[in-house]
């Protein structure tokens, strides 16, 4: 097990090392808490962790960021709080923990046995059977006793596993690094520029409305009235966003095909579009559709300026 002396802070825990560590079985989770892969898989780890604590799992979260909003601790903590998550956290801003495992995912899952040698990878959502009886076989190994049959984990709201039969659309970002298929006409700017969108998109394209500034890694409003413009396929639609600067909250709206989006509408919005404030730079579920599924053309429209909009996902 590598050293985790990079890290930066930490949360739920004096700082740990691997020979503190030693005579535990270890569960490493690297995360990066607006991640909707990391976040479909943290019913499992969150419920490891309190099922198996007894016979001496640790599992310790790494932090990695994506995003430059997510290196704040205080939103880190904020977003960690929300989500039930009560065991040590490691805040590796610098990627120091991350080059040490030479991680390249998340989320990413090793496990190491009592002697502090990695026994178990995987990366990305799933395998959570096979990860779990090599934990359950590594406690045993450790000498626990390890009673039942594994655990019941029933995943609900943001967490649930994707509809991955009807997901045609991928993750697409809306900062100058990584964006693709931006269908506004005019050119891209990364000082204040006027935006329109097309009546029209194809499958996966995506516009701008209104006075954006295109930074390197998010999309930045301007004006009240600014929109975002996406033709998916998905069940589930979610957006990376939060307030430009301070706490003040965001009041947005949410159309699907011009209309309200009724019984499609995500955790995050009601029936009649009207979003709960964007007071914080976390992932926002926005559409959660009932089958069939189809393609459909979203609308989000902020009723107040100084936004910044990061990326999209589905599931």
């Amino acid at each position: 097990m590598p050293s985790l002396v990079g890290a930066s802070g930490w949360l739920n825990s004096p700082p740990l090392t691997p020979d503190g560590l030693r005579g535990n079985v270890v569960a490493v989770d690297f995360c990066t808490y607006t991640c909707i892969n990391w976040i479909r898989t943290l019913p499992y780890v969150r419920t490891w962790a309190r099922e198996y604590a007894a016979q001496g799992l640790v599992v310790l979260g790494i932090h990695t960021p994506e995003f430059s909003v997510e290196k704040d601790p205080a939103n880190v903590r904020r977003a960690l709080d929300a989500m039930h998550v009560e065991y040590p956290v490691a805040l590796d801003n610098d990627y120091a923990v991350w080059d040490a495992f030479t991680n390249h995912y998340w989320p990413a899952l090793y496990l190491v046995d009592a002697q502090g040698r990695i026994r178990h990878e995987w990366f990305g959502e799933g395998d959570y059977e096979r990860s779990e009886q090599t934990i359950r076989e590594l406690l045993v190994e450790a000498g626990s006793r390890v009673d039942g049959g594994p655990v019941r984990v029933d995943p609900q709201g943001v967490e649930a596993e994707a509809d991955w039969d009807d997901l045609r659309t991928p993750e697409t970002y809306l900062g100058l690094l990584r964006w693709e298929r931006f269908r506004s006409p005019e050119p891209t700017a990364t000082t204040g520029h006027r935006f329109t969108a097309p009546e029209r998109l194809a499958l996966n394209d995506w516009a701008l409305s209104g006075s954006w500034t295109m930074q390197p890694e998010r999309a930045v409003l301007h004006e009240a009235g600014g929109r975002i413009v996406f033709r998916f396929h998905a069940r589930d639609l979610h957006l990376v966003m939060g307030p430009a600067s301070g706490n003040a909250a965001i009041a947005f709206r949410v159309r699907l095909d011009g209309e309200p989006p009724g019984a499609a509408h995500g955790l995050d919005v009601d029936e009649h579009g009207v979003g709960v404030a964007a007071d914080f730079p976390r992932m926002y579920q926005l559409i959660r559709q009932p089958s069939p599924i189809v393609d459909r053309r979203f609308e989000i429209e902020f009723l107040e300026p100084d936004i910044e909009a990061f990326v999209f996902t589905f599931g």
